[in-house]
């Protein structure tokens, strides 16, 4: 039955459970029902198609029939894919975080009551015999089940706790008088935690966490601070020479195991990858035009068109961390067989390079970290640099063709928003800053493709799989997108672009704005009534959807003149000060919208016609400068809102207007106004 209920689902990763011996549902009204006449618990199984131990719990438990048949027998049990549905995720993460006082993770498993769905005991991987503190998950089923029975008065008393709990922590006043004052406190928060050897921040396992890293670029920028600059800078480079970036391919994995950067948990997300090429690329604009930030654009970019991107258009989700049943065999190597194919005159250099002359560093092979840099390796060898790079270049391409012929892992082909909308913008800054059109060109067919798949009716949906889309959007989705095509129309103006975004934006402001506190929640006004309706304000492994809508928000109002859009966002900032008061560094995202707030940036509108056009352009990028955005409109540009025609293109000539806030100055046509 519940193969038949998961093979035609959108999801990959409820396909990988469709054969399972588990009376499997998706989450729907039908299984909900069903829990509620059978007075049975829900056991809900969250994950997604790339997570590692995801597939542990389920080849462990999930395959085992006597496992199943408990399952069966004693619970609705209920699959859900997190990438799919998020709001599920961050309800029930937050939920398993209050009752058990320790951080999520995926698999989630949670037990829920069948009649308000409240979850009374949660946890993440269980394995199927008593290990590192944890019971034996069948263990585990039936005293859960015999809790439900012979407890119900006080779980229904915890779940009111639960449910007053999940309000208070999403709970806003709309009363914050915002000021500096926590991005002081922030950047003194992130360098007492600065790796000041390995970068990142604290220990292992370490997360890239790009929000924070943009955050401390800028502000370096702003107070001409080096010590903020040089926090953000050590740690690319380091995660740039790190295992945590595929040396042969490109593209990051989700984090490192390790405080070194050396060792990934080896899946491959869009959203990391989307906002590190978009980072890497501003890095390389402020970090004195680094080779090495350049590479791992070109690389980033290079695997996101080739691999991950759909001939629709659409970028796809991830991919897996197992290949042939085990994490990473798909990037390790033997010496043997690296020997083997490459000439004597590369394998000493590719060695010293990358470890193959030192232990090996995962379970008796080697993952490739870069511990030597070409200069060194010069002066080492006695080779020039421009040998050494060539005999990289050499053994690099040897090494990818070899790897081609591997069984390669699981791709997640499903297309979000969100992510795409993340990808989209990396793609276009990336393309605009290194002067890449290919890249722009790409950002530009993954647009297309939402707008065509995705924007139904005048509202977006969150996910499709072979041009079949579903589910209402998600906060996320609205204000990722409205980032993400201004920075595709920083990088190429299209009318059409500006037209969609400000439609984007109303519809964010009529079904997602609190009305009564301001900020946004994550779930629209009429979205399916779940046990909380969150309305998240912390970074995670994405930007915090409220922090990147105020920004979008403020940038759109200028370039429109609609005061809607610019009281939305302040309302938004003010609701979100408490929290971002009590955490600062947790809320990156916020602290740039807050950072444009108290200081409005530039935003430059250049317009007229030809070759001098994207002369001025160039040199209005030349330096680098966080706060300024950069629109060139073309002087045939129409469809123009009055805020911009009011700015017009005089014949012959190429004219600048520089406005901060709503003020602008005279406009000027040398550019030694810039």
């Amino acid at each position: 039955m519940s193969a038949r209920r998961l093979r035609d689902a959108t999801s990959p990763y409820l396909q990988q459970h469709a054969e399972n011996p588990v009376d499997w549902w998706p989450w729907c009204d039908e299984a909900l029902s069903l829990a509620r006449r059978e007075d049975k618990p829900i056991l809900l199984s969250i994950g997604y198609s790339a997570c590692h131990w995801c597939h542990v719990m389920a080849h462990e438990s999930f395959e085992d029939p006597a496992t199943a048949e408990l399952m069966n027998a004693l619970y609705i049990n209920i699959k859900v894919d997190r990438e799919e549905r998020p709001d599920l995720d961050k309800i029930y993460q937050t939920a398993h975080q209050l009752l058990s006082r320790r951080p999520g993770g995926w698999p989630l498993t949670v037990f829920l009551t069948p009649d308000d769905h409240s979850a009374f005991f949660a946890g993440t991987y269980f394995p199927p015999q008593p290990r590192h503190g944890l019971p034996a998950f069948r263990d585990l089923l039936r005293q859960i089940e015999r809790a439900f029975r012979e407890q119900r008065a006080a779980i229904d008393e915890q779940n009111d706790a639960l449910r007053t709990a999940l309000r208070q922590l999403d709970a806003t006043d709309g009363k914050g008088a915002p000021n500096a004052g926590p991005i002081e406190q922030a950047l003194g928060q992130l360098a007492a935690q600065f790796d000041t050897r390995y970068g990142g921040f604290g220990g292992a396992p370490k997360f890239p966490h790009p929000g924070t890293l943009r955050f401390l670029l800028r502000e370096g920028r702003r107070r001409d601070d080096p010590s903020a600059r040089q926090m953000a800078l050590h740690t690319l480079e380091q995660m740039a020479r790190g295992g945590i970036q595929d040396h042969l391919a490109g593209g990051f994995c989700r984090y490192s195991v390790d405080e070194q950067w050396m060792i990934p948990h080896f899946e491959k997300m869009l959203y990391d990858n989307g906002q590190l090429l978009a980072l890497y690329a501003e890095a390389w604009s402020a970090g004195d035009h680094r080779p090495l930030f350049r590479h791992v654009c070109e690389r980033t970019a290079s695997w996101l068109m080739t691999e991950m991107q759909s001939p629709l258009g659409g970028y796809y989700s991830s991919l897996d961390a197992d290949s042939e049943g085990e994490e990473g065999r798909f990037y390790v190597w033997t010496t043997e067989e690296v020997a083997g194919l490459l000439d004597p005159d590369e394998y000493p250099v590719f060695a010293a390079c990358f470890g193959l002359d030192r232990p090996a560093n995962f379970e008796g092979r080697w993952h490739l970290h870069c511990f030597v840099d070409t200069q060194t390796l010069a002066q080492s060898t006695g080779l020039d640099g421009a040998r050494v790079r060539e005999l990289l270049l050499s053994a690099r391409d040897k090494l990818l063709a070899r790897r081609a012929n591997r069984v390669r892992p699981g791709r997640d082909d499903k297309i979000l928003t969100s992510w795409n909308a993340l990808a989209i913008r990396g793609m276009a800054v990336a393309g605009r800053l290194l002067e890449r059109p290919e890249w722009i060109d790409s950002a530009e067919q993954a647009l297309r493709y939402l707008v065509e798949y995705h924007w139904r009716d005048g509202r977006l949906l969150a996910s499709s799989r072979d041009g079949k889309a579903q589910l209402n959007a998600y906060l996320d989705d609205y204000s990722y997108l409205i980032d993400a095509v201004l920075a595709l129309l920083q990088a190429r103006w299209r009318s059409e672009y500006l037209d969609f975004a400000v439609a984007l934006g109303q519809c964010l402001l009529d079904h997602y704005e609190d009305p009564e506190s301001g900020g946004f929640f994550f779930t629209s006004d009429d979205h399916e009534t779940l046990l909380h309706r969150p309305k998240p304000l912390a970074d995670d492994a994405t930007p915090s959807g409220n922090g990147v809508a105020i920004e979008a928000l403020q940038e759109l109002a200028l370039l429109t003149g609609d005061t809607r859009l610019q009281r939305a966002a302040e309302r938004a900032l003010h609701a979100a000060w408490k929290a971002i008061e009590q955490a600062p560094y947790a809320h990156a995202g916020l602290l740039e919208a807050l950072r444009r707030q108290l200081e409005p940036g530039e935003q430059l509108i250049i317009r007229g016609d030809g070759a001098d056009l994207w002369t001025w352009q160039r040199a209005a990028m030349a330096a680098y400068l966080p706060d300024r955005t950069i629109y060139v409109i073309p002087a045939t540009g129409t469809g123009l809102p009055d805020a911009l025609a009011a700015k017009r293109a005089m014949p012959g000539k190429v004219v600048a207007y520089r406005c901060r806030g709503h003020q602008c100055e005279a406009p000027f046509d040398t550019l030694d106004g810039l």
